[in-house]
């Protein structure tokens, strides 16, 4: 039987006392390309943002002679491969433990193998957040960490080749051979989340069909640092459903260090992969950014991102050089080189401005009282935690 033992550092600070490292799974670098396709969603699930969003792509064609493109471009977090690892490393130290950090970037493994030439990062596991089609509309996240070094970029492009031509034939060959491998750990990232936006019921529909196809392959289901209460509790019941571990995934984009670890007596990562896999034990630690209300963390955690880093290496400072979008030729360029100039248009900036001020005091101090979830809270800690 699987074993997850769930504890939160607020309530308990002696929670880490009887256990050797912290492991953070699941945080992203620059290396990671995140999709701009949620703001054509948004336009079209809030209408009242639907004319602002016209009126900018109407300006974009008319001035710079490009037509918006929301599923070609992209952004990057801000950390750099070196400051994301010594961010996750610094938190779990501070805690008395060792530290292993798994980064798992949207499909590429550049963020642990840029790592693998420092000292201090030379044990840091190759992984990487596999986006795998699942049926129409939808598109399932798994967390691909300790891949075998030598055959790293082999698995990498079989992971590529099955996301550009999935194949429901084919999934199950490639997780079957995932699972062969025996220090290789598959971790289905955020399983209720609709990122997609193809409907609750659907999504709750294709992920328990997965499970009934594919589950036998999948090693844990994430609790994961940056989705709310409500859903993080519907995740351990679909644990409960199909008899599956449950770990720990902080999801960090922005500049905050994961709001979940994982505790272990492991000495490496391959230890700690034996430990989820063979003796299906998990002991996930909440930290105190996790207690904090959701709306406000995805704000701040919004607002990192468009943020300017003065101190960051060249081509992370400013957010306009973490935002791609293709020239008129269609070759992907950061948009700072695409504004006449190198300014963005004032309608750009006043709403950026906007989104800022949100995350200064005392606005933000007021929008996080306002969005107390204390009460949701409650119910998460009412919960047989064992």
């Amino acid at each position: 039987m699987p074993c997850s033992s769930i504890s939160y550092l607020w309530r308990d600070k002696s929670a880490p006392r009887d256990f050797r490292t912290g492991v953070s799974l699941h945080s992203h670098t620059n290396q990671s390309r995140e999709t701009l396709d949620f703001l054509a969603s948004f336009g079209n699930q809030y209408p009242v943002l639907r004319p602002m969003l016209t009126r900018l792509e109407a300006r974009a064609e008319q001035r710079y002679g490009i037509r918006v493109d929301y599923a070609t471009s992209y952004w990057t977090p801000p950390m750099t491969p070196k400051l994301a690892f010594d961010l996750e490393r610094r938190q779990v130290e501070k805690l008395g433990l060792d530290a292993m950090v798994s980064l798992s970037d949207h499909d590429t493994i550049a963020a642990p193998m840029l790592l693998r030439t420092v000292p201090s990062a030379r044990q840091i596991p190759v992984s990487v957040e596999w986006s795998v089609p699942y049926a129409d509309q939808q598109t399932f996240h798994f967390g691909v960490h300790n891949l075998p070094s030598a055959r790293a970029v082999e698995w990498m492009q079989i992971l590529a080749d099955y996301t550009a031509q999935p194949s429901i034939d084919r999934l199950g060959e490639i997780l079957a051979a995932l699972h062969a491998e025996p220090n290789v750990l598959v971790i289905f990232n955020h399983p209720l989340w609709d990122l997609y936006l193809i409907g609750d019921e659907k999504h709750r529909f294709l992920v328990n069909e997965f499970l009934q196809r594919y589950g036998c392959f999948i090693h844990a289901l994430e609790l994961n640092g940056l989705r709310h209460w409500a859903e993080n509790r519907e995740v351990r019941q679909l644990a409960d459903q199909w008899n599956m571990l449950l770990v720990s995934g902080g999801d960090r984009h922005g500049v905050e260090p994961n709001a979940n670890i994982n505790l272990t007596r492991a000495e490496s990562f391959t230890e700690f992969v034996h430990e989820i896999r063979r003796e299906r034990k998990s002991d996930i630690l909440y930290m105190p950014q996790y207690a904090t209300p959701w709306k406000h963390r995805i704000l701040m955690s919004t607002i990192d991102a468009i943020r300017n880093y003065p101190e960051f290496p060249e081509g992370s400072r400013h957010w306009d050089e973490r935002v791609f979008h293709p020239d008129a030729q269609g070759v992907s360029r950061p948009i700072s080189q695409l504004w006449p100039g190198g300014k963005a248009p004032r309608m750009m900036r006043v709403l950026l401005a906007c989104v800022q001020m949100m995350g200064r005091a005392p606005v933000a101090g007021g929008l996080r009282l306002a969005w107390n979830e204390s009460h949701q809270m409650h119910l998460a800690m009412s919960d047989n935690e064992g």
